[in-house]
Order: structure tokens, then sequence, then C-alpha cells
């Protein structure tokens, strides 16, 4: 998926040296072999031993393949005594074959073994960690990492059906797809076009395979060994995924320092908008907010905007209270107050007593209140 594009992204120099970090069946890296001269160089690296052995069976001098994580690029790069490189892609993910084979565990369609290992050979399987994970432990990857509204639930369910079956349970993906679906379908809110034990597949998936752990690695190791000019390619699909690329990518480029690393000013490029949809714990960075108070993020992606509500604690922790969308009208309206399009930075604190909207100065970050009103009264803010 979004070959062309990813390829096109690479930019590819016929004499460079690149990495495909994902071989799969080998889909990016024919590509890009095909834009390679003679004096190029592809090296490829998969976890997944059946994608190494359809790699292996190629024969092109200019490529390689190594079975590995994410988290060991540099080590494959150095044993092929390889520095820097001119392109890395990463597609992030599971790949079609290990979807179409029920034997290794992703699937909920057909009936297979609950494994779910990128690597059979190496780690614990999915039911493995089920069969000895806490209820607690259940709940929050599921939560975390399949964004579930039912974790907890489900989690239950879970460590029922162990009590119930012993050592006989959760051996296959039917199982565990028909008990998620009995927890979620009497809820009567099964997303329409979705299986209801997605989200939860997706959360194993990613814990057993420890997805977001390797692609934080991997992100650093990869800019680390590019070469001056080189291009770093990732595609994405999961919002948790897609979230940590921009994030890292922003943050590599400049463009979300609240302050410059030497006078330490805020960024005076910034507008509004720079700062609405940046992560809670970016925000904290600049606006400070003290113990006991809310913070509002705002994601504006048209009709799809978020509201996102997080309550700081006397540590500079955040915990988010709610996330809703789209962006009310209430909330649009502190947006029009704060004019984002007259290059002003602002923060919107909610208190007991009400909201309040500081403008920022552009040096110092200092607030000043522009308007206050009782949360009873919203819409009292106008320009």
């Amino acid at each position: 998926m979004l070959l062309d594009e990813a390829i096109e992204a690479l930019a590819i120099r016929p004499d460079g040296c690149y990495v495909d970090c994902t071989f799969g069946r080998g889909g990016h890296s024919r590509a890009i072999l095909a834009r390679l001269g003679p004096a190029g160089q592809l090296l490829a690296i998969d976890r997944d031993p059946q994608a190494i052995a359809a790699g292996r069976a190629w024969s092109d001098p200019r490529f390689a393949i190594e079975q590995a994580r994410f988290s060991e690029l540099d080590a494959v790069l150095d044993a092929h005594g390889v520095g820097r490189v001119d392109g890395v892609l990463l597609d992030l993910g599971v790949s079609s074959p290990q979807l179409d084979d029920p034997a290794r565990g992703f699937s909920f369609r057909e009936d297979g073994p609950l494994d779910m290992r990128m690597d059979p050979t190496r780690g614990f399987s999915a039911r493995e960690w089920l069969m000895g994970a806490t209820e607690d432990d259940i709940a929050k990857v599921v939560k975390d990492y399949g964004e579930e509204r039912f974790a907890v639930q489900i989690a239950k369910a879970i460590v029922a059906r162990r009590r119930e079956a012993g050592g006989q349970a959760l051996r296959t993906t039917g199982e565990l797809a028909a008990l998620v679906a009995s927890v979620v379908g009497r809820r009567g809110r099964v997303e329409p076009g979705k299986d209801p034990a997605t989200r939860t597949f997706q959360a194993l998936r990613i814990h057993v395979n420890q997805e977001l752990e390797e692609l934080a690695i991997v992100l650093g190791k990869a800019v680390d060994r590019l070469s001056p000019g080189g291009r770093l390619v990732v595609i994405s699909f999961h919002s948790l995924e897609d979230r940590m690329v921009k994030q890292f990518i922003a943050h590599e480029a400049g463009r979300d320092a609240p302050r410059d690393p030497v006078t330490g000013a805020l960024n005076s490029q910034a507008t509004a908008f720079d700062y609405v949809g940046q992560s809670p714990e970016w925000l904290l960075q600049v606006f400070h907010p003290t113990a006991g108070q809310l913070m509002f993020v705002a994601t504006i992606q048209g009709p799809e905007s978020r509201l996102e509500t997080f309550q700081v604690d006397g540590l500079g922790n955040l915990t988010q209270l709610f996330s809703t969308g789209p962006v009310t009208a209430f909330y649009r309206s502190i947006l029009d107050f704060t004019a984002p399009n007259s290059g002003g930075m602002f923060l919107a604190v909610l208190t007991i007593q009400g909201v309040s909207v500081f403008s920022l100065d552009a040096t110092t970050a200092q607030p000043t209140l522009l308007q206050s009103t009782d949360i009873t009264n919203s819409a009292s803010i106008t320009k």
C-alpha cells in the first residue's frame, strides 16, 4: 500500500544506499532496486522468518537481507560495513501474508492458534501473556493500544474464562474473538463495518511484539544513520504510531521546538494553530499550567475536530479527563477569540470558576489574561 508514494518520497539516487526495515514479501524492496543503478545498495530487515526465507531466494548482488528487529538496525548496518545511508523505509503494522495465514494467529476471521508473534521463535505468544497477566494489565493494554472503550469489561471476561476453563482457555483466535464479541455486542455499540474484536486483537499484537517500543528506538537510530539530505519514510495507519512518527519528525525538523535552544525565546514563527493539536506533554513545556488546572487541547481536522481535556497535578503530570468531537461551538468561540491568524499564541485554562484565555508573550512566554468567563455563561466569550 502507498508503494508509489513511498518510493517517490525516498528520492532514490541510482548509486545510493537504502534500508527497507519491513521487507514483508518485498514489494517496496523490488521497487527500490528497480531505481538503483549497478553501484546502488539495498539492505532489508524483517522479524518474520517467512519474510526472510522469501528475501533470501532473491539473487541480486545489490541486495542483502537480515532477520532483525527495528531496534537492531545499527547492529545490522555495522555487520554489513554500512555507516551512513541515503534513505530508510518503514511500513508499520502487520503484513497481508501474516493476516492471511491462520496459523500465525493474527486474524480473528479464521480460527488458528492465539500466537500473534511476528517472530514465532522469540518472546511470548498472545495466549501465554493473556493466561498470566492480571486483569488490570489486560485492561490497560487493550485500552492503551487498542483504544477500546470496553477494555475493562473485556479484561474481566478474559479472566473469567481463565477461571472456568483453566489450562484449556483461550487456545484459539476464534475463541478470543467470540468472547470479545459477546462483551461488546451486549452493549449494542459495535462499530459499523468493523469486527468487535478488531481493537482487542490490534492491542494484543502491538503489545506482544513491542511495536511502539521498537518504533521509538528505530526512529532515532534511522535519523542517526542518515547521510546529509537522506530521507526517512514511514507508512503508518494506527493512530498511536501515526502520532509518534509525526511528533518525532516535527521534533527533528525543529518545528515543535517551544523555545530557541540558545536564547530561550519562544519560537517567534509560531501561531496558535502550531500549538493546537500538539501533545499535552509538549504544551506543558511552554505554558506551565499550575496544579489543579485543566488544559484544553484541540486537534483541528475539519469536521473531525476533537477536544481533549487534561488535569495537571503538582508534579506537572497530565491525566486525560475526556475527549470529545466535533469541537463544540463553545470551544470554537475560544479559538475565534484568540485570533489565531494574527500570529498570537494562547492557552485556554478551565478552573472551577470558569474559563480563562491567556495570550503569551512571544519572547518571555508570560501570560496576559484576555478574557475570563463563568463556565455557565460561555456565550459571553466574544471578540
